[in-house]
Protein backbone atom coordinates (compact mmCIF):
# COMPACT_ATOMS: atom_id res chain seq x y z
CA UNK A 1 0.00 0.00 0.00
CA UNK A 2 1.48 3.26 -0.88
CA UNK A 3 2.08 5.68 1.92
CA UNK A 4 -0.32 9.01 1.95
CA UNK A 5 2.70 11.56 2.15
CA UNK A 6 4.63 9.39 -0.66
CA UNK A 7 5.80 12.12 -3.25
CA UNK A 8 4.05 15.06 -1.43
CA UNK A 9 6.54 18.30 -1.48
CA UNK A 10 8.96 18.62 1.32
CA UNK A 11 7.41 21.64 1.77
CA UNK A 12 4.13 21.10 2.03
CA UNK A 13 4.87 18.22 4.72
CA UNK A 14 7.09 20.89 6.96
CA UNK A 15 4.07 22.94 6.88
CA UNK A 16 1.62 20.22 7.64
CA UNK A 17 3.80 19.65 10.93
CA UNK A 18 3.65 22.92 12.18
CA UNK A 19 0.13 23.53 11.56
CA UNK A 20 -0.74 19.94 13.29
CA UNK A 21 1.81 21.01 16.15
CA UNK A 22 0.16 24.20 16.73
CA UNK A 23 -3.56 22.49 16.39
CA UNK A 24 -2.60 19.94 19.03
CA UNK A 25 -0.68 22.50 21.39
CA UNK A 26 -3.77 24.59 21.55
CA UNK A 27 -6.01 21.84 21.92
CA UNK A 28 -4.27 20.75 25.08
CA UNK A 29 -4.57 24.20 26.33
CA UNK A 30 -8.45 23.77 26.25
CA UNK A 31 -8.33 21.07 27.81
CA UNK A 32 -6.69 21.75 30.49
CA UNK A 33 -8.33 25.06 30.84
CA UNK A 34 -11.68 23.91 30.94
CA UNK A 35 -10.62 20.93 32.58
CA UNK A 36 -9.29 22.18 35.60
CA UNK A 37 -11.16 24.15 38.49
CA UNK A 38 -10.13 27.87 38.53
CA UNK A 39 -7.19 28.81 40.65
CA UNK A 40 -7.98 29.82 44.06
CA UNK A 41 -7.08 33.45 45.48
CA UNK A 42 -4.89 34.46 48.29
CA UNK A 43 -7.16 36.09 49.85
CA UNK A 44 -6.36 38.56 53.31
CA UNK A 45 -9.04 40.30 55.77
CA UNK A 46 -8.01 43.86 56.44
CA UNK A 47 -8.07 42.29 60.03
CA UNK A 48 -5.23 40.44 59.45
CA UNK A 49 -3.24 43.73 57.63
CA UNK A 50 -3.92 45.65 60.39
CA UNK A 51 -2.80 43.08 62.99
CA UNK A 52 0.70 42.96 60.98
CA UNK A 53 0.94 46.85 60.65
CA UNK A 54 0.93 47.32 64.76
CA UNK A 55 3.15 44.07 65.05
CA UNK A 56 6.20 44.69 62.11
CA UNK A 57 7.89 41.61 60.96
CA UNK A 58 6.60 38.21 60.01
CA UNK A 59 2.55 37.50 60.90
CA UNK A 60 1.15 34.14 60.48
CA UNK A 61 -2.28 34.40 58.59
CA UNK A 62 -4.81 31.68 58.19
CA UNK A 63 -4.75 30.12 54.89
CA UNK A 64 -2.24 32.35 53.04
CA UNK A 65 1.10 33.14 53.27
CA UNK A 66 2.65 35.08 55.99
CA UNK A 67 1.99 38.77 55.90
CA UNK A 68 5.46 40.62 55.76
CA UNK A 69 5.88 44.34 57.23
CA UNK A 70 9.12 46.33 56.92
CA UNK A 71 10.08 49.75 56.66
CA UNK A 72 10.54 51.01 53.11
CA UNK A 73 9.78 53.34 50.15
CA UNK A 74 5.99 54.17 49.75
CA UNK A 75 4.15 52.32 47.89
CA UNK A 76 3.06 53.55 44.27
CA UNK A 77 -0.77 54.50 44.34
CA UNK A 78 -2.15 52.86 41.37
CA UNK A 79 -5.10 55.34 40.46
CA UNK A 80 -8.47 53.51 38.94
CA UNK A 81 -9.91 54.72 35.99
CA UNK A 82 -13.61 53.20 37.36
CA UNK A 83 -15.48 55.22 39.55
CA UNK A 84 -16.47 52.50 41.42
CA UNK A 85 -12.58 50.94 41.90
CA UNK A 86 -11.72 54.57 42.86
CA UNK A 87 -15.04 54.53 45.64
CA UNK A 88 -13.71 50.85 46.71
CA UNK A 89 -10.20 52.10 47.72
CA UNK A 90 -11.41 54.84 49.23
CA UNK A 91 -13.34 52.98 51.36
CA UNK A 92 -10.65 50.45 52.07
CA UNK A 93 -8.06 53.87 52.65
CA UNK A 94 -10.50 54.86 55.14
CA UNK A 95 -11.39 51.64 57.07
CA UNK A 96 -7.76 51.12 57.85
CA UNK A 97 -6.84 54.41 58.88
CA UNK A 98 -9.75 54.01 61.33
CA UNK A 99 -8.61 50.75 62.28
CA UNK A 100 -4.88 52.51 62.69
CA UNK A 101 -6.34 55.53 63.94
CA UNK A 102 -4.18 57.21 61.29
CA UNK A 103 -5.10 60.11 58.72
CA UNK A 104 -6.57 58.36 55.46
CA UNK A 105 -3.92 60.42 53.51
CA UNK A 106 -1.39 58.51 55.23
CA UNK A 107 -2.46 55.05 53.96
CA UNK A 108 -1.48 53.96 50.46
CA UNK A 109 -2.51 51.20 48.95
CA UNK A 110 -1.20 48.84 45.75
CA UNK A 111 -3.33 46.16 43.88
CA UNK A 112 -3.05 44.85 40.65
CA UNK A 113 -6.53 46.00 38.97
CA UNK A 114 -9.51 47.58 40.34
CA UNK A 115 -11.63 44.51 41.85
CA UNK A 116 -9.23 43.93 44.24
CA UNK A 117 -10.61 45.40 47.29
CA UNK A 118 -13.77 43.32 48.26
CA UNK A 119 -15.88 42.24 51.60
CA UNK A 120 -17.22 38.99 52.69
CA UNK A 121 -19.89 37.62 55.41
CA UNK A 122 -20.77 35.02 56.80
CA UNK A 123 -24.42 33.38 56.45
CA UNK A 124 -27.00 31.85 58.83
CA UNK A 125 -26.45 28.55 57.26
CA UNK A 126 -22.62 29.04 57.94
CA UNK A 127 -21.02 29.73 54.09
CA UNK A 128 -19.75 32.32 53.52
CA UNK A 129 -19.87 34.77 50.88
CA UNK A 130 -17.47 37.44 48.78
CA UNK A 131 -19.34 40.34 46.95
CA UNK A 132 -17.96 43.03 45.18
CA UNK A 133 -19.62 46.30 46.22
CA UNK A 134 -20.26 48.42 49.74
CA UNK A 135 -20.85 46.61 52.81
CA UNK A 136 -24.86 47.11 53.81
CA UNK A 137 -24.94 49.56 57.08
CA UNK A 138 -27.10 48.68 59.43
CA UNK A 139 -27.07 46.55 62.61
CA UNK A 140 -26.03 43.41 61.14
CA UNK A 141 -23.08 44.78 60.10
CA UNK A 142 -20.69 43.26 62.85
CA UNK A 143 -16.80 42.37 62.74
CA UNK A 144 -15.80 38.36 62.65
CA UNK A 145 -15.19 36.44 65.96
CA UNK A 146 -12.58 36.82 68.06
CA UNK A 147 -10.09 33.56 66.90
CA UNK A 148 -10.64 34.42 63.37
CA UNK A 149 -13.01 32.51 60.86
CA UNK A 150 -13.03 29.69 58.58
CA UNK A 151 -11.60 30.99 54.90
CA UNK A 152 -14.26 32.56 52.77
CA UNK A 153 -16.37 30.78 49.94
CA UNK A 154 -18.84 31.71 47.60
CA UNK A 155 -22.12 30.86 48.49
CA UNK A 156 -25.31 29.65 46.21
CA UNK A 157 -26.51 31.91 43.84
CA UNK A 158 -29.76 33.37 45.12
CA UNK A 159 -28.50 33.40 48.68
CA UNK A 160 -30.45 36.83 50.25
CA UNK A 161 -29.92 35.27 54.14
CA UNK A 162 -28.81 38.45 56.34
CA UNK A 163 -25.27 38.04 57.45
CA UNK A 164 -23.73 37.41 60.92
CA UNK A 165 -20.92 39.68 59.91
CA UNK A 166 -19.15 40.92 56.98
CA UNK A 167 -15.71 42.35 56.47
CA UNK A 168 -13.46 43.48 54.07
CA UNK A 169 -11.12 41.22 52.06
CA UNK A 170 -8.03 42.05 49.65
CA UNK A 171 -6.64 39.30 46.78
CA UNK A 172 -2.42 39.13 47.10
CA UNK A 173 -0.17 40.71 45.30
CA UNK A 174 -0.73 43.94 46.89
CA UNK A 175 1.68 46.41 49.14
CA UNK A 176 0.13 48.51 51.41
CA UNK A 177 1.57 51.39 53.27
CA UNK A 178 1.68 53.81 56.55
CA UNK A 179 3.24 56.77 56.82
CA UNK A 180 4.87 56.87 60.14
CA UNK A 181 5.73 60.23 62.21
CA UNK A 182 9.29 60.08 61.14
CA UNK A 183 8.52 60.49 57.46
CA UNK A 184 9.37 57.05 56.82
CA UNK A 185 6.74 54.07 55.65
CA UNK A 186 5.94 50.77 56.94
CA UNK A 187 4.90 48.58 54.22
CA UNK A 188 2.47 45.24 54.35
CA UNK A 189 2.56 42.70 51.80
CA UNK A 190 2.13 38.95 51.51
CA UNK A 191 5.77 37.20 52.04
CA UNK A 192 7.07 36.27 48.68
CA UNK A 193 7.63 32.77 48.22
CA UNK A 194 9.48 30.39 45.43
CA UNK A 195 6.92 28.02 44.68
CA UNK A 196 4.95 27.73 41.40
CA UNK A 197 1.52 29.62 41.48
CA UNK A 198 -1.37 27.71 40.66
CA UNK A 199 -1.46 29.30 36.91
CA UNK A 200 1.85 28.64 36.82
CA UNK A 201 1.57 25.16 36.99
CA UNK A 202 -1.22 24.88 34.47
CA UNK A 203 1.16 26.59 32.22
CA UNK A 204 3.97 24.01 32.86
CA UNK A 205 1.64 21.22 32.48
CA UNK A 206 0.16 23.02 29.41
CA UNK A 207 3.48 22.85 28.05
CA UNK A 208 4.68 19.37 29.09
CA UNK A 209 1.28 17.65 27.21
CA UNK A 210 1.84 19.47 24.38
CA UNK A 211 5.79 18.11 24.46
CA UNK A 212 4.56 14.88 24.90
CA UNK A 213 1.83 14.62 22.11
CA UNK A 214 3.82 16.78 19.71
CA UNK A 215 7.41 14.76 20.39
CA UNK A 216 6.48 11.23 18.37
CA UNK A 217 4.94 13.32 15.49
CA UNK A 218 8.20 14.94 15.53
CA UNK A 219 10.17 12.00 15.95
CA UNK A 220 8.82 10.22 13.01
CA UNK A 221 9.10 13.17 11.04
CA UNK A 222 12.40 13.82 11.51
CA UNK A 223 13.48 10.32 11.08
CA UNK A 224 11.49 10.24 7.60
CA UNK A 225 13.33 13.48 6.77
CA UNK A 226 17.31 11.67 7.50
CA UNK A 227 16.31 8.72 6.00
CA UNK A 228 16.78 9.86 2.84
CA UNK A 229 19.79 11.84 3.76
CA UNK A 230 21.01 8.92 5.15
CA UNK A 231 20.37 6.92 2.17
CA UNK A 232 22.49 9.21 0.07
CA UNK A 233 25.48 9.16 2.18
CA UNK A 234 25.56 5.35 2.09
CA UNK A 235 24.94 5.48 -1.97
CA UNK A 236 27.83 8.18 -2.70
CA UNK A 237 30.16 5.67 -0.29
CA UNK A 238 28.72 2.45 -2.11
CA UNK A 239 29.83 4.28 -5.34
CA UNK A 240 33.49 5.12 -4.56
CA UNK A 241 33.65 1.01 -3.80
CA UNK A 242 31.79 -0.41 -6.26
CA UNK A 243 30.94 2.19 -9.56
CA UNK A 244 28.72 -1.14 -10.91
CA UNK A 245 26.76 -0.89 -7.62
CA UNK A 246 22.54 -1.26 -7.82
CA UNK A 247 21.00 2.10 -8.78
CA UNK A 248 19.42 3.96 -5.61
CA UNK A 249 16.37 3.29 -4.61
CA UNK A 250 14.36 5.86 -1.78
CA UNK A 251 10.87 6.56 -1.65
CA UNK A 252 9.77 9.45 0.20
CA UNK A 253 8.93 13.41 -0.90
CA UNK A 254 9.16 15.08 -4.23
CA UNK A 255 11.99 16.39 -3.88
CA UNK A 256 14.12 13.34 -2.60
CA UNK A 257 12.71 11.08 -5.29
CA UNK A 258 13.97 13.92 -7.99
CA UNK A 259 17.52 13.56 -6.12
CA UNK A 260 17.50 9.93 -6.40
CA UNK A 261 17.17 10.29 -10.40
CA UNK A 262 19.54 12.57 -10.50
CA UNK A 263 21.98 10.53 -8.57
CA UNK A 264 21.23 7.32 -10.40
CA UNK A 265 21.56 9.06 -13.71
CA UNK A 266 25.32 10.57 -12.33
CA UNK A 267 25.90 7.03 -11.54
CA UNK A 268 25.25 5.67 -14.45
CA UNK A 269 27.14 8.19 -17.37
CA UNK A 270 30.04 7.56 -14.75
CA UNK A 271 29.91 4.13 -15.31
CA UNK A 272 29.61 4.64 -19.37
CA UNK A 273 32.34 7.08 -18.86
CA UNK A 274 34.79 4.82 -16.95
CA UNK A 275 33.79 1.49 -19.60
CA UNK A 276 34.22 3.94 -22.62
CA UNK A 277 37.21 5.03 -21.59
CA UNK A 278 39.11 2.22 -20.46
CA UNK A 279 37.40 0.08 -24.19
CA UNK A 280 39.23 3.09 -26.31
CA UNK A 281 42.44 2.17 -24.48
CA UNK A 282 42.29 -1.68 -24.70
CA UNK A 283 41.27 -1.57 -28.40
CA UNK A 284 44.40 1.18 -29.07
CA UNK A 285 46.55 -1.47 -27.26
CA UNK A 286 45.55 -4.64 -28.96
CA UNK A 287 45.32 -2.79 -32.52
CA UNK A 288 49.10 -2.18 -31.99
CA UNK A 289 49.61 -5.53 -31.55
CA UNK A 290 49.85 -5.70 -35.76
CA UNK A 291 51.88 -3.11 -37.15
CA UNK A 292 54.14 -4.45 -34.63
CA UNK A 293 54.12 -7.89 -35.91
CA UNK A 294 54.96 -6.78 -39.25
CA UNK A 295 57.88 -4.82 -37.99
CA UNK A 296 58.99 -8.06 -36.61
CA UNK A 297 59.28 -9.69 -39.85
CA UNK A 298 60.22 -6.62 -41.43
CA UNK A 299 63.42 -6.48 -39.70
CA UNK A 300 64.85 -10.02 -40.43
CA UNK A 301 66.43 -8.66 -43.32
CA UNK A 302 68.40 -5.65 -41.32
CA UNK A 303 71.92 -5.77 -40.49
CA UNK A 304 72.70 -7.68 -36.80
CA UNK A 305 73.47 -5.02 -34.63
CA UNK A 306 70.46 -3.13 -35.58
CA UNK A 307 68.18 -6.25 -35.30
CA UNK A 308 69.04 -6.78 -32.25
CA UNK A 309 67.96 -3.25 -31.17
CA UNK A 310 64.82 -3.34 -33.00
CA UNK A 311 64.10 -6.23 -31.74
CA UNK A 312 64.39 -5.27 -28.59
CA UNK A 313 62.43 -2.43 -28.82
CA UNK A 314 59.75 -4.67 -30.44
CA UNK A 315 59.78 -7.14 -27.21
CA UNK A 316 59.08 -3.71 -25.02
CA UNK A 317 56.49 -2.25 -26.66
CA UNK A 318 54.32 -5.47 -26.41
CA UNK A 319 55.46 -6.02 -22.94
CA UNK A 320 53.61 -2.68 -22.78
CA UNK A 321 50.69 -3.68 -24.99
CA UNK A 322 50.23 -6.93 -22.51
CA UNK A 323 50.13 -5.10 -19.72
CA UNK A 324 47.76 -2.43 -20.55
CA UNK A 325 45.24 -5.09 -21.72
CA UNK A 326 46.02 -6.65 -18.48
CA UNK A 327 45.00 -3.73 -17.09
CA UNK A 328 41.84 -3.22 -19.00
CA UNK A 329 40.59 -6.58 -18.74
CA UNK A 330 41.16 -6.14 -14.75
CA UNK A 331 39.06 -2.69 -14.75
CA UNK A 332 36.43 -3.82 -16.98
CA UNK A 333 35.74 -7.21 -15.24
CA UNK A 334 32.71 -7.47 -12.73
CA UNK A 335 33.75 -9.76 -10.20
CA UNK A 336 31.76 -10.72 -6.94
CA UNK A 337 32.66 -9.26 -4.11
CA UNK A 338 33.02 -11.48 -1.02
CA UNK A 339 34.22 -11.14 2.84
CA UNK A 340 38.09 -12.07 3.14
CA UNK A 341 40.66 -11.92 5.62
CA UNK A 342 43.38 -9.56 4.79
CA UNK A 343 45.95 -10.61 6.60
CA UNK A 344 46.02 -14.02 5.04
CA UNK A 345 45.45 -12.92 1.58
CA UNK A 346 48.81 -10.63 2.69
CA UNK A 347 51.18 -13.23 4.29
CA UNK A 348 50.52 -15.68 1.14
CA UNK A 349 51.71 -12.96 -1.34
CA UNK A 350 54.77 -12.74 1.14
CA UNK A 351 55.47 -16.36 1.58
CA UNK A 352 55.56 -17.02 -1.89
CA UNK A 353 57.80 -14.58 -2.58
CA UNK A 354 60.32 -15.66 0.02
CA UNK A 355 59.92 -19.05 -1.27
CA UNK A 356 61.64 -18.18 -4.60
CA UNK A 357 64.37 -16.63 -2.35
CA UNK A 358 63.72 -13.02 -1.89
CA UNK A 359 63.73 -11.33 1.64
CA UNK A 360 60.12 -11.42 2.00
CA UNK A 361 58.55 -11.69 5.90
CA UNK A 362 55.39 -11.04 7.41
CA UNK A 363 55.24 -9.00 10.72
CA UNK A 364 52.58 -9.93 13.50
CA UNK A 365 49.13 -8.97 11.85
CA UNK A 366 45.38 -7.92 12.85
CA UNK A 367 42.45 -10.31 11.70
CA UNK A 368 40.75 -7.99 9.84
CA UNK A 369 37.75 -9.05 7.47
CA UNK A 370 36.92 -6.32 4.28
CA UNK A 371 34.27 -7.29 1.67
CA UNK A 372 36.16 -6.99 -1.90
CA UNK A 373 37.11 -8.97 -4.68
CA UNK A 374 40.31 -11.09 -3.57
CA UNK A 375 41.89 -11.64 -7.27
CA UNK A 376 42.22 -7.75 -7.29
CA UNK A 377 43.18 -7.64 -3.98
CA UNK A 378 45.77 -10.27 -4.45
CA UNK A 379 47.22 -8.43 -7.68
CA UNK A 380 47.63 -5.30 -5.48
CA UNK A 381 49.48 -6.78 -2.74
CA UNK A 382 51.70 -8.62 -5.61
CA UNK A 383 52.54 -6.02 -7.32
CA UNK A 384 53.84 -3.75 -3.85
CA UNK A 385 55.89 -6.52 -3.18
CA UNK A 386 57.50 -6.91 -6.50
CA UNK A 387 58.05 -3.54 -6.23
CA UNK A 388 59.62 -3.44 -2.74
CA UNK A 389 61.73 -6.36 -3.63
CA UNK A 390 62.82 -4.70 -6.99
CA UNK A 391 64.01 -1.37 -5.61
CA UNK A 392 64.23 -1.91 -1.80
CA UNK A 393 65.65 -5.68 -1.46
CA UNK A 394 63.64 -6.01 1.14
CA UNK A 395 59.59 -6.48 2.07
CA UNK A 396 58.26 -6.49 5.30
CA UNK A 397 53.96 -6.31 5.46
CA UNK A 398 51.55 -6.25 8.00
CA UNK A 399 47.53 -5.42 8.76
CA UNK A 400 46.13 -3.33 11.28
CA UNK A 401 43.09 -1.43 12.15
CA UNK A 402 42.86 2.56 11.64
CA UNK A 403 40.20 4.73 11.90
CA UNK A 404 37.68 2.31 11.09
CA UNK A 405 39.82 1.03 8.26
CA UNK A 406 42.23 -1.72 7.52
CA UNK A 407 45.50 -0.76 6.81
CA UNK A 408 48.17 -3.04 4.30
CA UNK A 409 51.48 -1.24 5.08
CA UNK A 410 54.10 -3.01 3.55
CA UNK A 411 57.97 -1.30 3.87
CA UNK A 412 61.51 -1.34 2.05
CA UNK A 413 65.14 -0.52 2.59
CA UNK A 414 64.96 1.17 -1.11
CA UNK A 415 66.03 4.83 -1.69
CA UNK A 416 62.50 6.01 -1.45
CA UNK A 417 60.52 7.98 -3.97
CA UNK A 418 61.04 12.30 -4.00
CA UNK A 419 57.82 13.72 -2.43
CA UNK A 420 58.05 15.86 -6.17
CA UNK A 421 56.98 12.13 -7.58
CA UNK A 422 55.33 10.66 -5.18
CA UNK A 423 51.63 11.03 -6.96
CA UNK A 424 53.09 10.62 -10.38
CA UNK A 425 54.34 7.08 -9.87
CA UNK A 426 50.25 6.51 -9.68
CA UNK A 427 50.24 7.41 -13.02
CA UNK A 428 50.23 5.33 -16.26
CA UNK A 429 53.38 4.27 -17.84
CA UNK A 430 55.22 6.46 -15.42
CA UNK A 431 58.49 4.90 -14.40
CA UNK A 432 60.41 6.61 -11.79
CA UNK A 433 63.59 4.29 -12.79
CA UNK A 434 65.18 6.51 -15.59
CA UNK A 435 66.89 4.01 -17.53
CA UNK A 436 63.91 2.55 -19.08
CA UNK A 437 65.57 -1.09 -18.77
CA UNK A 438 63.43 -3.86 -18.68
CA UNK A 439 65.40 -5.32 -16.06
CA UNK A 440 65.19 -2.28 -14.04
CA UNK A 441 61.80 -1.65 -14.28
CA UNK A 442 58.65 -2.65 -15.18
CA UNK A 443 55.99 -0.37 -17.95
CA UNK A 444 54.84 1.83 -15.54
CA UNK A 445 51.23 0.47 -15.02
CA UNK A 446 52.16 -1.80 -11.16
CA UNK A 447 51.29 1.31 -9.15
CA UNK A 448 48.50 2.41 -11.63
CA UNK A 449 47.18 -0.83 -10.69
CA UNK A 450 47.49 -0.86 -7.02
CA UNK A 451 45.74 2.68 -6.62
CA UNK A 452 42.69 1.68 -9.26
CA UNK A 453 42.11 -1.29 -6.89
CA UNK A 454 42.35 0.12 -3.65
CA UNK A 455 40.15 3.10 -4.41
CA UNK A 456 37.37 0.35 -6.66
CA UNK A 457 37.15 -0.75 -2.88
CA UNK A 458 36.99 2.74 -1.27
CA UNK A 459 40.41 3.21 -0.16
CA UNK A 460 43.31 4.24 -1.33
CA UNK A 461 47.02 4.56 -1.38
CA UNK A 462 49.89 6.55 -0.19
CA UNK A 463 53.62 6.83 0.29
CA UNK A 464 55.57 8.12 2.60
CA UNK A 465 59.33 8.17 3.23
CA UNK A 466 61.31 6.34 6.33
CA UNK A 467 63.76 8.54 8.19
CA UNK A 468 66.15 6.06 8.19
CA UNK A 469 65.53 5.20 4.85
CA UNK A 470 63.42 3.25 2.61
CA UNK A 471 59.53 3.74 1.31
CA UNK A 472 56.63 2.96 3.25
CA UNK A 473 53.59 2.22 1.14
CA UNK A 474 49.96 2.12 3.15
CA UNK A 475 47.00 0.74 1.77
CA UNK A 476 43.74 1.83 3.24
CA UNK A 477 40.28 -0.31 2.63
CA UNK A 478 37.29 0.31 4.82
CA UNK A 479 36.20 -2.30 7.30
Amino acid sequence: MKAPWRGTPLFVQVLALVIVSLLAAHAISTVVIFSLPPPTPEIYRLSDVVKALRSPGVTAVADAPPLVVRLGRKPVDESTPHMRGRRWREDTRRSLATSLQVAPSRVVIQTQGPRRLLFWSQQPDRSFEVRIGRPPAGPGRMRPPPGGSPPPSVAGPGSRAAPQFEERVIFAPFKIGVEQADGRWLVARPQPSFRLESWQGRILLTLLLSILAIAPLAWLFARRLSAPIAAFAKAAERLGRDPRAPPLEISGSSEVAAAAEAFNQMQERLRRYVEDRTAMVGAIAHDLRTPLTRLRFRIEGAPDEIRSRLAADIDQMEAMISATLAFVRDATRAAAREKLELSSLVESVLDEAAETGADAAALPSERLVVEGDPVALRRLAANLVENALKYGHRVRGRVFAEDGCAIIEFEDDGPGIPATDQERVFEPFYRGEPSRSRETGGAGLGLAVVRSVARAHGGDVVLNNRSGGGLTVRVSLPL
